[in-house]
């Protein structure tokens, strides 16, 4: 199991961490808000599709509408309307850098209010290694930008601190198929999203272009779709603290995509960084010891 649970962790890291370059193909030529509707609501089909006669679980599970409603906006509408505007404004080392706070935000919602799994030192140390994996990878110049752009600054750790509830939230719903969570949050977030792009940015107007289509068509498939299964299987089984884990490997997929396909070159720091991930992640995904009852 601990090693079906890595995966499925590094599985979630590679989904959301290639969701950086659709997004970046789908706002060229589509508005941003109007472009997480389209995620939100054409994921949601998918999802309530692929359910199939289970549909009306959604319904009939006794989760009330409020509890979609929060795991939807402090998993999809927040974050994604705060990193899309916040991305326009602050280098993306930057964003990636503050977006990878999660896990300590994790970690101290379950230490100090939830207290719905153990928290050890173990998983403590491995969030520091994480969060020391980012600074190595992406520079301590990164960090030297703080300052001058602070609404987009706080915008980004705002982002990072609701997917850290999300986390927590989400765990409401491990006795169910991840199904269930996936489908109704992203469609409860469709309802928020629709009109808030009708209004803000009119979509009918925009002329998306192949290259958007495409990276549309990638954030619902892999972002939404698979990863959002993926996230809520893993709530159920690892935990809030080792689901928010795969928000440090979404930097090596940064940095897997930079060597393979610009070119790249893997430095020291690079490959330090990675290991001290790598390490971080193992911590706090592995699973404590029962204690004896």
């Amino acid at each position: 199991m601990t090693g079906r649970s890595l995966l499925l962790v590094c599985t979630l890291a590679l989904l959301w961490g290639s969701s950086f370059s659709f997004m970046k193909l789908a706002v060229e030529t589509i508005p941003p808000v109007t472009v997480a509707a389209a995620r939100a609501f054409l994921g949601g089909i998918l999802l309530f599709a692929v359910m199939g006669r289970s549909a009306p679980t959604l319904w009939r599970s006794n989760v009330p509408f409020p509890t979609y409603f929060a795991q939807a906006a402090f998993n999809c509408f927040i974050p994604w309307t705060l990193l899309m505007w916040a991305s326009t404004t602050i280098d993306s080392t930057l964003v990636t850098v503050l977006n990878s706070l999660s896990p300590i935000f994790t970690f101290l919602i379950v230490w100090g209010v939830t207290r719905h799994e153990a928290v050890t030192g173990r998983k403590f140390v491995g969030v520091l290694l994480g969060i020391a994996g980012v600074i190595v990878i992406v520079g301590v110049d990164a960090l030297t930008g703080i300052g001058k752009h602070t609404l987009a600054e706080l915008a980004c750790v705002t982002a990072s601190g609701s997917y850290a509830i999300a986390a927590v939230l989400g765990r409401r719903f491990e006795k169910l198929s991840p199904l269930v969570p996936a489908a109704g949050s992203t469609l409860v977030a469709s309802v928020v999203l629709i009109p808030m792009a009708l209004v803000l940015e009119q979509p009918w107007t925009a002329a998306p272009s192949m290259r958007s289509l495409l990276g549309l068509g990638g954030l619902v498939v892999f972002a939404t779709f698979l990863a959002f299964i993926v996230y809520f299987r893993l709530l159920s089984t690892i935990g809030s603290i080792g689901t928010t884990a795969q928000a440090y490997l979404r930097i090596i997929v940064g940095v897997a995509i930079g060597v393979t396909f610009l070119g790249e070159r893997l430095t020291p720091n690079l490959v330090a960084g990675v290991v001290l991930v790598v390490a971080g992640v193992i911590a706090m995904t592995m699973p404590g010891r029962k204690r004896a009852t």
